[in-house]
């Protein structure tokens, strides 16, 4: 079930990182399935419940949902660019990282799952899909005035679009959450589903107020409010803080539970990534473990942290190498409406890791 599990993960992330216009698509039952919204329709049978009619009547929303995994791809992508695994996608080495408990697993499933949240949201407040649209804000206590403007008589009420976040927080917990058999010696299933729903909270729970002003000449008698969900660099910024301070947990006895590693620990809450094996260093190339090795890497010879050369090269030195490359400079705005620049030869130092 487990080896089935991260096969389909890996074509899936191979797929999605692929610049062709295939709809990638974490589905179950009991795993996700890497195909476009018609496919999903004419497999329909294989599916059950909620699942099967969504299918069937909104492939929108299957689309939408393969947007936000690709965004949750990029992302991942972009806040390992300088660690030793830099969420690669090179899919065989990818498939064995998703065969494992490690902390780079929990990584990818909740930025994932936060990428399907937010992308499903923005879909609905820019009317890209039927079944949804702004937030309503009929049932809402009335936004909080700053202290700076308290007792100044402006007005305040909610308005605007602002993001339907329940929306895509449920489908993207339809979608991710597939049904998976619990038992004693499941407890991957339990790791991936809290992980999944930290990806979702790293949305919902940091939802911002954006307010716009509303009066004659320029004065603010009236102050129209929204909710706006947080822009994704910083879901991907906070699930990184969340990777670092990642708690390694073992199943409980009864198979239903997880509790942490080491004594005087507290339990993590919600919003913690949590992992149950340790990673590899991921300094050399190891099918077995998934590891690319940091051989040929770019690495920053002054740098004291993760990026510097003696840390992402793992002590084994590094070489300087020269390259020039021709790119745009010296660019000038002709009216209208034409932008023209010449072509300059750039040199550049790169060290790159032994």
């Amino acid at each position: 079930m487990t080896v089935r599990r991260s096969r389909i993960q890996l074509a899936l992330f191979f797929i999605l990182l692929c610049p062709v216009n295939i709809i990638g698509l974490w589905w179950a039952v009991g795993s996700p399935l890497v195909m476009d919204p018609n496919s999903i329709c004419r497999k329909a049978k294989r599916l059950v419940g909620k699942q099967a009619e969504l299918c069937q009547t909104q492939p929108e929303i299957v689309s939408e949902v393969a947007k936000g995994a690709r965004l949750g791809v990029r992302e991942c992508q972009y806040q390992f660019r300088y660690r030793r695994w830099n969420c690669t996608s090179h899919n065989k080495y990818f498939g064995k990282i998703l065969q494992q408990d490690i902390r780079e697993t929990a990584f990818v499933y909740a930025i994932t799952a936060a990428g399907v949240a937010h992308a499903v949201t923005q879909a609905c407040s820019m009317g890209d899909l039927l079944q949804c649209g702004c937030e309503a804000t009929r049932n809402r206590a009335p936004p909080r005035p700053p202290s700076s403007s308290s007792g100044d008589g402006v007005k305040w009420e909610w308005g605007g679009c602002g993001d339907d976040v329940e929306f895509g927080y449920e489908k993207s917990k339809q979608f991710m959450d597939a049904k998976r058999r619990r038992g004693k010696s499941d407890i991957r299933t339990l790791i991936d589903l809290h992980n999944n729903e930290a990806g979702r909270l790293a949305v919902k729970l940091y939802m911002r107020t954006e307010c716009k002003c509303h009066g004659l000449s320029g004065s603010c008698t009236l102050r129209t409010c929204w909710k706006k969900m947080p822009h994704f660099r910083e879901v991907g910024d906070r699930l990184l803080e969340r990777f670092n301070g990642a708690s390694k947990v073992m199943g409980g006895n009864d198979g239903k539970t997880l509790i942490p590693v080491g004594q005087n620990i507290k339990p993590p809450d919600k919003q913690d990534l949590i992992y149950s094996d340790e990673s590899p260093d991921f300094c050399v190339a190891n099918r077995k473990t998934g590891s690319l090795g940091t051989r040929g890497r770019m690495c920053n010879s002054t740098a004291m942290d993760i990026s510097g050369c003696d840390l992402l090269c793992c002590e084994r030195g590094y070489r300087e190498e020269t390259v020039v490359f021709e790119e745009n400079c010296l660019c000038r705005f002709h009216w209208c409406c034409v932008v023209q620049c010449k072509k300059c030869m750039v040199r550049k130092e790169l060290s790159l890791c032994h």
